[in-house]
């Protein structure tokens, strides 16, 4: 880890730099409790090699901490209940370069769920949830390494697309498994191997699209056809109709004769 020099992060006030010991050791006082005060109640924490860590985990926590310290550099939510990792959940936190999100029950997360730490932030576990999918931007500009591993995930086009832009854990990636496919015969095996052997989802993605269009053109095409037929087959029965009715009244040549004999009579 780089110490807070490097990281641009302010140093701690000077006047704690006294010579004294006993000033040194009331200085060293009022910082921890001043860290203390800014943690938040559900977590701990503490400063190790002069960066700010802050322990959550395992503390039945169902939402990320809003009120974390702004120095946090590194920050520990693994073994909680979280289900959900909202848009600019850490955006506040522009010294993070840790971050633990492992052995919770997050299924969602959100297009900017990472907006505000993705210059920062070094390392981001996010192993062992039940994430299924996640958006294309959801992980945009992070430098990251990602652990991803022991996820149910879908594998289609989104994922690949997702994956191409992240650095993965390299320990890990094999762990990264379709749990489910837009082709069956791939679930169960590493996301990588499937697309390393040539097979590209969005192929799939792009034939599933073809084929719906064209069931919808199809089906429109049949409507089209199923209503001039209807229209036909009216307008003929309407036409006979017509004949029949024409045929019905009488004829020219009646007329004059009947004509001629009523001037007859008169």
């Amino acid at each position: 880890m780089q110490d807070l020099a490097r990281l641009g992060m302010p140093r701690k006030p000077l006047m704690c730099n006294g010579r004294a010991l006993l000033w040194g050791l009331f200085c060293g006082i009022f910082l921890t409790d001043a860290l203390v005060m800014a943690c938040p109640s559900s977590c701990h924490c503490i400063e190790k090699n002069g960066l700010t860590v802050v322990q959550c985990m395992s503390r039945n926590l169902e939402k990320i901490p809003p009120d974390l310290p702004r120095d946090t550099v590194i920050l520990l939510l693994a073994a909680n209940h979280i289900t959900h990792i909202p848009n600019h959940a850490f955006k506040d936190l522009h010294y993070l370069q840790e971050l633990d999100l492992s052995n919770n029950n997050i299924e969602t997360v959100d297009v900017g769920a990472f907006q505000g730490v993705s210059d920062s932030l070094l390392e981001l576990d996010l192993s062992n949830n039940h994430i299924q999918s996640v958006p294309k931007e959801a992980f945009a500009r992070l430098r990251a390494k990602i652990s991803l591993s022991n996820n149910p995930w879908h594998c289609e086009c989104t994922l690949q697309e997702v994956l191409r832009e992240l650095r993965l854990d390299p320990e890990t990636v094999n762990e990264v498994i379709c749990h489910t496919a837009v082709q069956e015969e791939y679930a169960g095996k590493p996301v990588i191997q499937v697309l390393d052997s040539g097979i590209n989802f969005c192929n799939f993605h792009h034939k599933t699209t073809d084929v719906a269009m064209f069931v919808t053109m199809f089906g429109w095409f049949t409507m089209v056809i199923a209503y001039v037929i209807y229209y036909v087959r009216h307008n003929q029965e309407d036409a006979r109709r017509h004949l029949e009715y024409l045929k019905s009244l009488p004829s020219n040549s009646q007329i004059s004769k009947d004509f001629d004999t009523i001037s007859t009579v008169l």
